[in-house]
């Protein structure tokens, strides 16, 4: 009986998304996270939309701690595309829509999110790019109290749902607006007018973004006041080709800060280009694998795997929990699987729309 209840209390510390500076006090909501942040473009920053290519679909899905109890499950998909694509332009304005789903315990509390981004970007140096980026949309957020069970409901053996909660009626779902912003600075070797031969390509961007600027009241409770904090969020990512070999590596970072939490992850993976497209017949498809760890500080290990087949890929994560709470996953984390489709062609030397 005593296992139960301290199983239960630790469900509700560690697997509600509102975690607090102290027990009863004010609670602050934890946005969603990726482990593959490098393949959930919009969810990073807004000024990402046509940063990278010049159309790019996303779809990603993560499911995790369900070794526990009832599990989070995420799931997202985005579309971004240049909007001005023709060679030379002084200046690339993008724009992208992006949507996720979020569902967390046992009374089903979930996050749906629906945001348009635009953003602009100019070219400040021989293959730099600076730009900058918002994006708006609504949330709305709603739980399923009839699937909870309350202290008072506890007959001294086990919980009857039956029973009187004995707690105050509030609405089950809120809407609100959100807006966020972030700049973004890219390099590319491969966007010049003069491309660089295979295997030599350099690529890195580092950006910041502030999410919730309008700190959206989320609260059940009627005119109750629950304000989202403002998450800040500070990513960088790279391709360094080696010379004279099919190697290369894959570094990136995020940092967040929402209110007094915040998250560190960073890691890198080595890429190992399979084949290289055929570029007179198109017979033959370029092809990739990446292969590497990130570490989440102080919470848990990620191995990842990316597979690129031409303009496709997919994404393979893995998260090992190695916080305190391995106590109570046995170390099982959360799978994550990514989608994406971008044009140009990313093994091909047709060049995307030039700065």
């Amino acid at each position: 009986m005593k296992n139960q209840l301290s199983k239960s209390i630790i469900i509700i510390l560690f697997f509600c998304p509102f975690w607090g500076e102290k027990f009863g006090g004010k609670v602050l909501a934890q946005d969603i996270h990726f482990s593959q942040f490098y393949m959930a473009s919009l969810q990073q920053n807004p000024a990402m939309a046509g940063a990278l290519y010049d159309t790019q679909v996303l779809i990603n899905y993560k499911d995790q701690w369900r070794s526990v109890g009832s599990p989070y499950s995420t799931s997202a998909a985005s579309f971004d595309m240049k909007l001005n694509q023709k060679k030379n332009p002084k200046g690339v304005l993008a724009a992208g829509i992006s949507f996720f789903n979020d569902k967390a315990g046992d009374g089903n509390l979930s996050t749906t999110q629906a945001n348009l981004s635009l953003a602009y970007h100019v070219k400040i140096a021989q293959y730099n790019t600076f730009g900058g980026g918002i994006q708006g949309g609504f949330a709305q957020r709603s739980i399923n109290y009839s699937e909870l069970s309350w202290g008072s409901q506890y007959n001294g053996t086990t919980f009857n749902t039956s029973l009187a909660n004995g707690e105050p009626l509030i609405g089950s779902s809120k809407l609100a607006p959100d807006f966020s912003g972030g700049i973004l600075w890219n390099y590319n070797n491969t966007s010049g007018e003069i491309q660089v031969t295979d295997n030599h390509d350099l690529k890195a961007n580092i950006g910041f973004s502030v999410f919730h600027f309008n700190q959206p009241n989320i609260s059940f409770a009627g005119n109750a006041a629950d304000n989202l904090n403002m998450k800040y969020v500070l990513h960088g990512s790279g391709l360094f080709s080696l010379l004279n070999n099919n190697l290369a590596i894959v570094p990136g970072f995020m940092y967040c800060r929402q209110g007094s939490l915040q998250e560190l992850y960073t890691g890198s993976m080595i890429r190992f280009k399979l084949s290289q497209e055929s570029k007179y017949t198109f017979l033959h498809k370029g092809s990739a694998i990446s292969l590497g760890a990130y570490y989440r500080a102080k919470d848990a290990m990620s191995v990842n795997m990316l597979f690129e087949y031409s303009n496709y890929a997919m994404g393979l994560s893995y998260d090992v929990n190695t916080s305190k709470l391995k106590t109570v996953t046995g170390l099982r984390g959360g799978l994550e699987i990514t989608l994406r489709f971008v044009t140009p062609n990313p093994f091909t030397k047709k060049e995307a729309t030039r700065l």
